[in-house]
């Protein structure tokens, strides 16, 4: 792939490296920081992709494997929580959108990327794929994960 074939895939898939930034940073700062170094880190393992799968999904491993890398260099302190609304539920006003965002930032770095993946509407399968488990821990993760993010929201 040369610099223009990449360039054109991330402008194209951006809004999944924004998603995952603004789920794994507080700061507007950190999020672009967090930003440049997924992009560094695809270009890096740009000679890594081989087709084989979708690039929306190769992009999610090494995004999702950036931002969590991130945390443990920073050593940042996350608290386990398991919950995530039906797709019906999710805010469209900026005051819920940003109740859930809330909810989602207690969430464990494994969880968070289980719901960025659910709610890019990817299959369980794809899911899977992705986190690298099993298509029915898919549905047993985010069944919990729905349930802890309902009782996240009551309280915020």
């Amino acid at each position: 792939m040369d610099q223009a074939q990449f360039l054109q895939l991330i402008d194209g898939h951006q809004g999944i490296i924004h998603k995952i930034c603004r789920l794994y940073r507080d700061s507007k700062e950190d999020r672009e920081d967090l930003f440049q170094e997924i992009v560094f880190q695809l270009w890096k393992s740009a000679p890594s992709f081989k087709g084989e799968a979708q690039f929306s999904s190769w992009l999610y491993r090494v995004a999702l494997t950036t931002a969590i890398a991130g945390f443990r260099k920073k050593q940042v302190k996350i608290t386990y929580t398991d919950v995530l609304p039906e797709k019906a539920d999710v805010p469209v006003n900026r005051d819920e959108q940003e109740r859930f965002f809330a909810a989602l930032k207690q969430l464990d770095d494994g969880d968070k990327a289980l719901i960025a993946l659910y709610l890019e509407n990817m299959s369980y399968q794809q899911i899977a794929e992705i986190m690298g488990i099993t298509e029915n821990y898919v549905g047993v993760k985010l069944n919990r994960i729905k349930t802890k993010i309902q009782q996240l929201l009551k309280l915020i």
